[in-house]
């Protein structure tokens, strides 16, 4: 069953309203000719506050509602959305789609998912924890933790300052299939940026927290601490010369190199071809040793949901299992172009782990042995299409397992393929702030461009 709708959205929106509002816009479609038709509604309200150098810089809050709907007339296919939920505005909506699709092309892959793969029993996933926050409450929040960072050293000279932000919402879809789904969902997080400065230059770092429960936070001050240090540990850095090294991608940047496979092997890059990976699947992309799994029913996980965007049920799979990839990521519509089954990723992943293989990062220092540890990267530099990859990187030179100092104005290169084959290790300190959860990520090999 839906969870019913949390007290303090219910003064923003009438739940029962909008399941009307998405059941009369399916009608509407139905009644101009419509084959098949989906509507979603995301309604969501915020609060964020920006502190720096110890003054209130921004302060926003929003309430935000839009209604889209797509409509199919047989394999044609229009959509239209609105933020004016009056009657009269969502009749002109559904009219709008049905121009629209009675001028397009027929797509003989366009519709719905299966009604079968419908999600029937929409779990509870406690993703809704609202923040009674007021707005001098949130200000003292990032004026702690910005001061925090501000106290620590005296070359700690500027901020580029603290932001706490606080937001609730709440998703509806429903299409022809007689599919309505709703759930509440809520993201807390605290952020500080700062400058350090030592006569050799100037160099800049962050921290952040992230949960969708502000207990699970982490302290103000301690954030703007961690800020502070990172920065202060950037400085005097030096260049390399150009070389080939093993580099350990740190694990508050590494879901970065996930998320570049994940996209190789995502439905629309595979359909137009444009992804290194094509015709990758049941083939060894990754050493034996790499398990990468996808979790949507965590509880009160950053990634989770019951169903995808097309309203098909969520579920666990393996993505990688011994190195070897067993899932794509596909949609209702990948799927059908692809002849492959769906597999309910309709706007994206949930809850994306890689399983550690290897120590904690020390130890991974002491595997690396000699090298590069990149807390940084700058620039796109990432070709999907060929894999190739080059990016500008800051962070620290290993000796004998050990950090010796900083490092800036370098680049690494590679190719993402080689890269994924030549992937030493996972650490196991998991970095739990985002979506994609992966430890420190070891590469036997990339070219470093220095001086």
């Amino acid at each position: 069953m839906d969870k019913a709708l949390p007290s303090q959205l219910k003064d923003f929106i009438d739940e029962d309203s909008y399941r009307e509002i998405a059941k009369d816009m399916l009608a509407m479609a139905n009644k101009l000719g419509a084959s098949q038709a989906e509507v979603g509604l995301q309604v969501s309200t915020g609060l964020n506050v920006t502190v720096r150098m110890r003054d209130v810089e921004t302060l926003e809050f929003n309430r935000d509602k839009a209604v889209g709907i797509t409509v199919y007339i047989g394999k044609q296919k229009g959509s239209a959305s609105t933020t004016d939920i009056n009657k009269a505005s969502l009749q002109s909506t559904v009219n709008a789609a049905i121009s629209l699709a009675k001028l397009t092309e027929p797509d003989p892959f366009a519709g719905l998912a299966s009604a079968a793969d419908m999600a029937s029993d929409i779990k509870d996933l406690d993703l809704y924890h609202p923040w009674d926050l007021t707005v001098q409450e949130a200000v003292n929040l990032a004026k702690n933790c910005e001061q925090a960072a501000l106290s620590l050293d005296k070359k700690i000279t500027n901020s580029e300052g603290a932001t706490l932000s606080s937001s609730q919402g709440y998703h509806i879809y429903g299409n022809s299939h007689g599919f309505i789904g709703a759930y509440p969902t809520s993201r807390h997080s605290l952020s500080c940026t700062v400058i350090a400065e030592d006569p050799q230059g100037m160099e800049r770092d962050y921290d952040y927290t992230i949960s969708r429960q502000r207990e699970l936070l982490e302290n103000a001050e301690k954030i703007g601490i961690q800020a502070a240090q990172r920065a202060l540990n950037r400085l005097s850095g030096k260049k390399l010369p150009t070389q080939q090294i093993p580099v350990l991608f740190h694990a508050s940047i590494a879901s970065g190199l996930i998320s570049h496979f994940l996209g190789a092997i995502s439905g629309g890059r595979l359909f137009r071809k444009t992804s290194f990976l094509l015709d990758s699947l049941n083939k060894k992309v990754f050493p034996d040793n790499i398990q990468i799994i996808e979790r949507p029913h965590l509880l009160g996980a950053l990634g989770s949901a019951p169903f995808d965007g097309d309203g098909v049920a969520t579920h666990d799979k393996a993505i990688v299992k011994d190195g070897v990839v067993a899932s794509y990521i596909l949609s209702a519509y990948s799927a059908r172009k692809l002849n492959l089954p769906n597999t309910a990723n309709a706007g994206g992943t949930h809850n994306i782990f890689i399983e550690p293989t290897l120590g904690d990062f020390n130890s991974l220092l002491k595997t690396l042995g000699k090298g590069l540890v990149v807390t940084e990267l700058m620039g796109p530099g990432i070709n999907l299409v060929t894999g190739d990859y080059s990016r500008g990187a800051a962070g620290f030179w290993v000796e004998n397992g050990e950090i010796k100092y900083p490092v800036n104005e370098v680049t690494i290169a590679g190719n993402l393929r080689t890269m994924f084959q030549q992937l030493i290790g996972v650490g196991n300190d998991v970095d739990t702030r985002s979506s994609i959860q992966t430890g420190s990520l070891l590469i036997e090999e990339m070219m470093l461009a220095g001086v």
